[in-house]
């Protein structure tokens, strides 16, 4: 079981715009701020999910290949979770969509944080 997951980011406050729009749309909301070091989200009180600051010191890079799938509840929540990081600043990384080729009901959207850390929505059904 997972307890959580860190993405590194260079600019926190920008990319918790983006986290903070796409996130609500699929029922995650930003529960912890740790200073300037980084923020936790989840759908209740755990933090499931942290954006933070390398704790290094160097700049955040994407892995090459690396990305993270949050599991909505409908098709709906998906073209939400897309529209709303886009409008926050995020890249398009695939558009709300099937994807016969991974399974005939899988229903997705995909988008680049402002670090190119690639993060998904996914349903399936609906």
């Amino acid at each position: 079981m997972i307890d959580h997951i860190s993405v590194g980011v260079n600019d926190l406050a920008e990319n918790a715009k983006i986290y903070d729009a796409a996130l609500a749309a699929i029922g995650w909301k930003q529960l912890f701020k740790e200073g300037d070091f980084g923020l936790g989200y989840g759908p209740d009180k755990e933090a499931i999910l942290w954006i933070q600051n390398p704790g290094d010191g160097k700049p955040a890079t994407a892995g090459n290949g690396t990305h993270i799938c949050f599991k909505a509840p409908t098709r709906a929540a998906v073209d939400a979770f897309h529209a709303a990081a886009l409008a926050a600043g995020a890249s398009d990384a695939g558009a709300p969509g099937l994807r016969p080729e991974y399974t005939p009901d899988y229903y997705g959207a995909f988008f680049y944080d402002l670090t190119g850390n690639k993060i998904e929505a996914v349903c399936f059904g609906d």
